[in-house]
C-alpha cells in the first residue's frame, strides 16, 4: 500500500541484481535460484510454462515471479475442460528484509490475467535465516506437487461465486470494508474498482450483480499492488470473499465454514520454519483469521 506502481521487468534483470550482505545470520535466497528451481520443478512435474511475468521494485530488492502454466499430463476432466481459468504459480522474494519468501499455486482469468490465490491453502512463507535456501526449494516442490488439487479447489470457488448475487449496495459495502477495515485497497485502487463497476474493462460472461464479476473488478485493481504485497493481497481478498459471500451469504450471524481440506488429499504438516507470526496483526485481520479458521 502506498507504493508506486510495480515495474514489469526481465528474468535477466532479476538474476543480475546485486546480492545483499546482512551478516552471518541472513541466508541469501537469490532470485536466480528461485527462478531456476521453479522452472526446473515445473518441467519435471509435467507443466508447460506458457507465460513468465517478472516484477520488481528499484534495484530488485523485492522481486516477484508469476508463471502461467498448463498441466500437460493431466487426465482430470475438470481441469481439461476448464476454459475460463488457467493455472498459475507465483513467488515473492526479497533482499532487503522487508518481506519473507512466499510462494503459492493459484489461477488467472484468461480474458484479463487477473489473479486468483486462495489463502487457506498451503502457501509458504519463510524468513531468510538458517536453511532457508534448502527449505524454499522443498516447499516449491510441495506446492507444485499439489498444484492440480489446489487448482480444482479454485475452479470450484469460481463456479460458486458465479451463483452468488450482490446488489449495488452490497458491493459498495464490501468495497468500503476492503478499504477501511481490511486495508486491502488504497485510494487509487478504490477509484479503479469504481470505474470497473461503472464500465467493466472485460466481459466475464456473467451478470454484473454476480460475486464473480465483483471479484474480478477488485483483482483487476489489485494488479496495481506493489510486488511485496501482491501475493498476500490476493490471498487475503480470496479469504474475504470466501468468508463473506461463499460461506455465509453476507450474514455474519449465520457464519459456518468448512476448513476440512480432506478432499484435497494433502497430508503435509506445518513446521516451525513455515509458520509466520505477525506481531502487528490488526483486529480486523484477527477477526478474519477466526472466520477462516486459521
Amino acid at each position: 500500500m502506498g507504493h508506486k506502481k510495480p515495474t514489469e521487468t526481465t528474468r535477466s534483470y532479476l538474476e543480475n541484481a546485486p546480492l545483499p550482505n546482512h551478516g552471518k545470520t541472513y541466508t541469501v535466497v537469490t532470485h536466480k535460484e528461485v527462478i531456476d528451481n521453479t522452472l526446473t520443478l515445473l518441467k519435471k512435474s509435467g507443466f508447460t510454462v506458457q507465460r513468465e511475468i517478472y516484477r520488481a521494485n528499484t534495484n530488485a530488492t523485492i522481486a516477484q515471479g508469476i508463471y502461467h502454466i498448463y498441466p500437460s499430463r493431466s487426465v482430470d476432466e475438470d481441469i481439461i475442460n476448464e476454459t475460463e481459468l488457467g493455472m498459475m504459480f507465483a513467488w515473492t522474494n526479497s533482499y532487503n528484509k522487508l518481506v519473507r519468501f512466499q510462494c503459492a499455486i493459484g489461477a488467472y482469468v484468461k480474458v484479463c490475467y487477473n489473479g486468483m490465490v486462495a489463502g487457506d491453502m498451503m502457501n509458504f512463507k519463510r524468513k531468510h535465516t538458517g536453511s532457508a535456501d534448502y527449505d524454499v526449494k522443498v516447499h516449491l516442490a510441495d506446492q507444485i506437487k499439489n498444484a492440480e488439487k489446489y487448482y480444482k479447489r479454485i475452479i470450484a470457488d469460481k463456479e460458486t461465486l458465479k451463483s452468488v448475487g450482490l446488489s449495488a449496495c452490497q458491493q459498495a459495502e464490501l468495497v468500503g470494508r476492503l478499504f477501511i477495515e481490511e486495508d486491502l485497497l488504497d485510494s487509487q485502487q478504490m477509484s479503479c474498482v469504481k470505474s470497473e463497476l461503472d464500465k467493466p474493462s472485460y466481459d466475464y460472461e456473467t451478470a454484473s450483480t454476480s460475486a464473480w464479476s465483483f471479484y474480478n473488478h477488485v483483482t483487476h485493481a489489485l494488479k496495481k499492488a506493489h510486488p511485496r504485497d501482491w501475493l498476500s493481497d490476493q490471498q487475503n481478498f480470496h479469504d474475504f470473499m470466501t468468508a463473506n459471500c461463499l460461506n455465509n451469504g453476507l450474514n455474519l450471524n449465520a457464519f459456518e465454514i468448512n476448513t476440512d481440506n480432506t478432499d484435497l488429499g494433502i497430508t503435509m504438516s506445518d513446521t516451525d520454519n513455515a509458520i509466520e507470526i505477525d506481531e502487528d496483526i490488526s483486529h480486523s485481520i484477527l477477526v478474519q483469521d477466526v472466520y477462516m479458521g486459521r
